[in-house]
């Protein structure tokens, strides 16, 4: 089956070229801790052996960033490198990556008083000085807020929409075009509705897809699968990410998966239905990365599946969150939800955060706030 592909520029990466025709490229993200070598080495170079084209690693610290120059040594893997919040350490790793990935709602974290425009720049002569392309990547837990405020609240797409397109232009006025953009929801039908809009206005920029903290298999894979059959077989994407919330030990899924919907989409075997989750059950978790503070954060999310079948026939969203980069905003969306740090569980009812609890005893606390909001609905509705 022929797929049509929009008219992408091409986008070096290492020994891998997205967009312009090439193939979809198949990606994934480590879970160790960075700075631990040995870890972040051997999940890359797993990575790399289940199929991955590009593996991203996430840089946080100078310790973070000392790591990946001996990371970079031991393996021969296309590397890409998530600054987190922290854009000047772009400096340290670019001369150790194929490619810099920054979110333009992080650039406001450090030198508040510099305009983000500099700090795009500087990005840019970073990456231009070590040879290596850009990913701007928006995500919906951490808009520019600049662009937020502007909006109303259940209008969560087009201040993304509005973010990537204002940093597309300044990369080109600044004369840089080696970079791609990915807009990312836990939402399938907005990873849709975004990404489509995106390309209608920019269909020259290549687009990196994912449906972020898409949860557990075989959930996260059906949601994924969902976003990229209506939008690759449209002829948008140029480069994938499944994002599962598995142990370390089973981060090749991903790439398995990422291989897998390919090949069903090229064969024609696809879903027909986009409307996912409305009026049932709705469990997202993030990927297992490197920001995750606790792996209890992974075991977790799998007792608060099998607490919650109980309640699987209501239209709930509970989200279970594995940092506290992401976790804070990308929980405001839910009915319920979870974000993990080191030694305690933020448990938040929408916007509204409920408290602290250890991570035994969380369960029992997330209950009451479920069963509680089951009442509320059904008296609601009599």
């Amino acid at each position: 089956m022929d797929l049509p592909r929009n008219p992408t520029r091409g986008v070096a990466i290492g020994s891998v070229t997205i967009g312009a025709g090439h193939p979809l490229a198949v990606q994934s993200m480590t879970a160790t801790h960075t700075r631990d070598v040995d870890a972040t080495t051997a999940q890359v170079n797993d990575l790399q052996t289940a199929g991955a084209d590009i593996v991203r690693i996430a840089v946080d610290s100078t310790k973070d960033a000392e790591a990946l120059a001996e990371i970079r040594a031991r393996t021969a893997a296309n590397l890409s490198v998530d600054l987190q919040e922290n854009y000047r350490l772009a400096k340290q790793v670019a001369p150790h990556v194929d490619k810099v990935r920054y979110n333009p709602g992080h650039l406001y974290h450090h030198e508040r008083e510099k305009p983000w425009q500099d700090k795009v720049k500087f990005l840019v002569d970073v990456a231009g000085e070590n040879d290596c392309a850009m990913r701007v990547g928006v995500n919906c837990g951490s808009v520019d807020p600049a662009k937020l405020e502007k909006y109303a609240e259940d209008d969560s797409i087009t201040p993304m929409l509005e973010s990537a397109w204002e940093h597309c232009e300044l990369l080109d006025s600044l004369g840089f075009t080696r970079y791609c953009v990915s807009l990312k929801d836990s939402d399938p039908e907005k990873v849709i509705e975004v990404n489509r809009r995106f390309a209608e206005r920019r269909p020259d920029v290549p687009l990196h897809l994912g449906v972020t903290e898409a949860g557990m298999p075989p959930e996260g894979i059906i949601k994924t699968r969902i976003a990229f059959e209506q939008l690759i077989s449209r002829g948008i994407g140029d480069t994938i990410r499944v994002s599962l919330t598995v142990p370390n030990a089973r981060k090749g899924e991903e790439i398995a998966a990422g291989r897998q919907i390919l090949a069903d989409i090229a064969a024609g075997r696809v879903r027909s239905v986009v409307d996912f989750g409305r009026d049932t059950l709705n469990i997202i978790s993030c990927p297992s990365c490197s920001r995750v503070e606790n792996e209890a954060f992974i075991e977790l999310a799998q007792e608060v599946k099998q607490m919650t079948q109980y309640a699987s026939q209501h239209a709930i969203t509970i989200a279970v969150m594995g940092c506290r980069v992401n976790g804070p905003g990308e929980t405001d969306d839910a009915d319920l939800g979870l974000w993990c740090g080191p030694n305690f569980v933020n448990l938040k009812r929408g916007s509204v955060e409920l408290g602290a609890y250890p991570y035994d005893a969380i369960l029992p606390r997330l209950k009451e706030e479920l069963d509680q909001l089951i009442a509320e609905r059904a008296a609601t509705a009599s």
